[in-house]
């Protein structure tokens, strides 16, 4: 039996399912996410930048283009409750935090790796940069300081905070969730989650849950208070690149180089839509207020002839006659 907000939901989609794309970036886009308010989108990309996109009705429309860094621009997030400000993580060794009212760089500071995940802390103070040697830097977001500095001897992959903002979660080249304390940073478990590699850990906005999805293309669910995986969510045949809960925390969005973003009830683990795609997805996230979801693909793949747009920054769950 097919709860009601399973129904509610498949209703929705079923009269607003189209996906538009926009361009947004001259090479692929490595990483999306939406300003606390829903009302921008954030793009970062291989070609070095970052876009930001003012939500309208049913479609993005470009405000400006972010540059400076001189490497790509694999992974960005705002600040969780400004939303004029975001950070952007980059190979070339620096993060740099801007601010969309002035439309400049407020602050750029270096690290001493290329970075590829960054985060920020629930309470807005805090910005971790993780890099390839796996050294997680943790940077005063007022002073722009580094506080703590820790390297690891497994590979770091994606990193964050809990929404309470007292632990420190990092998903490892083990398999493996290790859990530390904050700001003391001590462990406090590690956790066997799967047979391989984890890649991407997301939390839930009521604080319930946290998300895995590992290189083994499963996406494993997990109850926060006692650390104990509740369900798993096995449609994706490839590893799992990234994922993101829906404002509510019912739906799950999860993707891979599988042609399609898995759209799975939390609680029953059921597929509620599948969203197709032509190519490889590497980044989704849910708005924070509307069932609209965000995604980049690979676009340049092969198939296509050169002249497609490369870099275009996705939108789900428009009205179909929009």
């Amino acid at each position: 039996m097919a709860s009601q907000y399973y129904q509610q939901m498949q209703e929705s989609f079923q009269n607003n399912n189209k996906s538009r794309e926009f361009p947004a970036h001259s090479a692929k886009v490595h990483s999306v996410a939406w300003s606390c308010d829903g009302r921008r989108l954030a793009s970062g990309s291989f070609d070095k930048t970052a876009s930001v996109f003012i939500l309208e009705k049913d479609r993005l429309v470009k405000e400006n283009n972010y540059r400076g860094h001189g490497d790509s621009v694999d992974q960005l997030c705002w600040h969780p409750t400004n939303p004029d400000l975001f950070v952007t993580a980059s190979g070339d060794k620096t993060i740099r935090i801007w601010d969309v009212r002035t439309t400049k760089c407020i602050a750029t500071v270096n690290t001493k790796g290329e970075n590829i995940n960054i985060c920020w802390s629930p309470d807005g103070q805090t910005i971790a940069v993780g890099n390839k040697d796996d050294v997680v830097t943790f940077i005063d977001a007022k002073t722009h300081r580094s506080k703590a500095e820790e390297q690891f001897k497994f590979e770091v992959n994606e990193i964050s905070w809990n929404n309470d903002n007292d632990m420190f979660f990092l998903t490892n080249g083990n398999g493996c969730i290790n859990i530390l304390s904050y700001p003391e940073l001590k462990p406090i478990q590690s956790i066997n989650a799967h047979p391989s590699n984890c890649i991407c850990i997301k939390f839930d906005p009521t604080g319930k849950y946290f998300a895995i999805g590992s290189a083994d293309a499963l996406v494993s669910l997990w109850n926060l208070e006692e650390l104990v995986c509740v369900r798993c969510f096995s449609r994706l045949d490839w590893p799992v690149r990234t994922l993101s809960f829906s404002h509510d925390g019912k739906m799950l969005a999860s993707a891979s180089e599988d042609h399609f973003i898995d759209i799975a009830e939390v609680e029953t683990g059921e597929k509620l839509w599948e969203v197709q795609c032509d190519s490889p997805t590497f980044t989704v996230a849910w708005h924070p207020k509307r069932p609209l979801l965000a995604y980049a693909c690979d676009d340049k793949d092969g198939k296509y002839d050169n002249n497609r747009e490369a870099g275009t920054v996705k939108l789900f769950g428009l009205p179909n006659d929009s």
